[in-house]
């Protein structure tokens, strides 16, 4: 039986990463990547960012593990990673070369600020171009290896006794597991080296991102526990929003993707508090389904694979070649996304070999 409540957690969770994506875009806080800001001043939108960034990727790999638990109940392991290749490596690399170099090529303009690559043969500006396309593939990329990795794990458990037992934590357990996720967040590099890998590693995170998915797939996989979540996602909530209110006022104006900020126990409170309180509240209250949730549940990764071309295309137009004010901008943005971005997935979707290329649907 589909578990409704998990589908409708993962695709209003996608919906969230595109309004996050629109202030991203155009933060002036110092987190890395968009266009930058509007001036020097504050820009309180930005708290959008501090409200989603703690747990909203952490809880897409937690709803990845629970996922990845079903589906190896009723596919062999061979044909669960074939299909997982298909649906995550292929979009993740050749994808790039499809049709996210035009998103490198916005990347790459906003980060020399300029509009060409004089002097660069096109065949390298072509691949530059593709893999600075990569964005937030990041995510579908670290999850083909997490799935390689669980294929080995479950080698080491073949009778599923470490998975029973974890299916008897209690609420209290349950919680504390929000240690793991703070041991995580230390794995980052605090001082990341210019002109390094330290950058790309803490942007990937695939230390501190394993964690929430092998949590997913050993604890929160098992129906007592998602009952448990279900039974106390009341109090879980306040108490989510109440750290949460006290990390963003207490932090707003830094760069809260810094390791500094990310490794704070204040930020991986927050941030575990919320992955265990939505998990309940979906579970108590949407575990249901309707014709738009049908919809979503079907399209919601296929928006993620191709929303930030919409992000870096139009959010550059608008900041560099029209003198509207920011209200509009962020408006005319947000519009843009959440409807070009259906209609561009639409469209690629029916269009052989691209299909398969950028969104891992079958070429048949």
């Amino acid at each position: 039986m589909r578990k409704h409540w998990l589908d409708n957690l993962r695709w209003v969770t996608v919906l969230l990463v595109l309004l996050y994506h629109v202030i991203y875009f155009y933060n002036n806080k110092g987190v890395f990547g968009g266009i930058g800001g509007f001036g020097d001043g504050p820009q309180y939108q930005d708290v959008v960012m501090y409200i989603l960034y703690p747990w909203f990727m952490p809880l897409l790999f937690l709803l990845a593990g629970i996922s990845s638990r079903y589906a190896l109940e009723n596919q062999s392991a061979r044909e669960w990673f074939k299909s997982r290749t298909r649906k995550l490596l292929v979009p993740g690399t050749i994808g790039l070369f499809v049709i996210h170099w035009i998103t490198g090529y916005f990347n790459t303009i906003v980060a020399a600020r300029t509009g060409t690559f004089e002097g660069v043969p096109a065949l390298i500006r072509y691949g530059i171009m593709a893999v600075s396309g990569t964005g937030p593939l990041w995510f579908i990329q670290d999850l083909w290896l997490f799935s390689l990795l669980l294929l080995l794990i479950r080698k080491l458990d073949p009778k599923h006794r470490f998975h029973e037992g974890c299916g008897k934590l209690n609420m209290v357990w349950l919680i504390l597991l929000g240690n793991l996720f703070w041991a995580g967040e230390q794995l980052l590099i605090r001082n990341p080296r210019p002109q390094s890998a330290d950058g790309l590693y803490n942007l990937y995170k695939p230390l501190f991102y394993l964690i929430p998915f092998l949590l997913g797939y050993f604890v929160f996989s098992h129906q007592n526990v998602q009952e448990k979540l279900e039974k106390f996602w009341i109090p879980l909530l306040g108490s989510a929003v109440a750290s949460g209110a006290v990390l963003i006022i207490t932090t707003f104006g830094q760069d809260n993707t810094s390791p500094a900020y990310l490794s704070s126990p204040l930020n991986c409170l927050y941030g575990w508090l919320m992955c265990l309180a939505l998990m309940g509240w979906f579970k108590a209250r949407f575990d249901k389904t309707s014709p738009f949730a049908d919809y979503m549940t079907r399209n919601s990764y296929g928006l993620y694979i191709v929303h930030y071309l919409v992000v870096a295309s139009v959010g550059y137009m608008l900041k560099t070649h029209t003198q509207l004010p920011p209200v509009a901008i962020y408006v005319i943005l947000a519009v843009a996304v959440f409807a070009l971005s259906p209609l561009l997935h639409e469209l690629l979707k029916r269009i052989p070999f691209v299909r398969w290329a950028v969104l891992g649907i079958k070429k048949s």
